[in-house]
């Protein structure tokens, strides 16, 4: 199934006089020849970004747009419309943002960071600045100093607000911060704390991994105690883990990974055991 404001390996089944013909085997779409490699032939397979012309129909590209479907980005407004405005994708095609989707009144020559999505109604690529209304607040698989992707949003009373891998909402805090920010700049940061309530505190700075190491310790005692096999592993559920130890899943990874290349442990699906010399190769 083509996957509109996505990418997609499609098959050229025929030159017109309009452009190439690509399939899915189910679907055509049009890749004009202004937007394809001069040497592509019937036959081949064309990895392409697909969306809907404004006549209806599917166009493809192999411009690399700024952002498809599920992304938020750093955009520009480049025209206003009836009940909205346009902002660049980079491809030749633009994105739309309707009233009701703008946090603020969008002007042209603003830069905002928006979320793209399909409308619902249609299969038209649009655009918002309500982030909150798109990013996940809830079963947050985010530990305290996992090192992340961060793109800068705006500024607030108290620091800056970024959309985390482009999945969460966090903060960085002003009094914490040493460097100059600026809407829609791409950052390496590090989770400093994520809270009872699913907000996240954001750092420049890389945390410690000290509760990694103390956990150590409680996973080994445990093993110790329990005659060197407990029945967690790599495919393990996050509910059974964190029953278990209180960690999550992430967390519990990491630390079965550190134990595992100091060679203390060995690691199955379902269970991990204490390395024991007869299990050298």
């Amino acid at each position: 199934m083509i996957a509109i404001g996505q990418y997609n390996d499609l098959r050229i089944i025929n030159k017109t006089e309009s452009g190439l013909i690509l399939t899915d085997g189910d679907k055509e779409v049009l890749l004009p020849y202004n937007l394809a490699p001069a040497s592509a032939e019937p036959g081949e397979n064309i990895n392409v970004f697909v969306y809907i012309h404004k006549d209806g129909s599917l166009i493809a590209t192999t411009k690399r747009p700024f952002a498809c479907v599920g992304d938020f980005a750093y955009l520009t407004v480049v025209d206003d419309g009836e009940d909205g405005v346009f902002m660049d994708l980079g491809i030749g095609k633009d994105v739309y943002v309707p009233e009701k989707e703008q946090k603020r009144p969008m002007f042209k020559g603003d830069k905002h960071v928006v979320y793209v999505f399909l409308d619902g109604a249609n299969d038209r690529m649009v655009a918002s600045s309500r982030l909150t209304n798109f990013v996940e607040e809830e079963d947050i698989d985010l530990d305290e100093g996992d090192e992340v992707s961060l793109l800068i949003v705006d500024r607030s009373d108290l620091g800056y607000n970024a959309i985390v891998d482009n999945k969460y909402i966090g903060l960085l805090y002003t009094n914490e911060l040493f460097d100059e920010l600026h809407p829609g700049e791409v950052r390496k940061g590090w989770i400093k704390k994520v809270r009872v309530d699913g907000k996240i505190d954001l750092s420049l700075q890389p945390m410690g991994y000290s509760h990694i190491l103390d956990n150590k310790n409680v996973v080994l005692d445990e093993l110790k105690a329990d005659g060197g096999v407990i029945n967690l592993g790599d495919k393990s559920s996050p509910d059974d883990i964190y029953s278990r130890f209180k960690l999550s899943k992430n967390a519990f990874k990491k630390i079965i990974g550190g134990l595992y290349k100091d060679r203390l442990i060995t690691i199955g699906d379902h269970e991990i055991k204490l390395f024991k010399d007869d299990e050298a190769e």
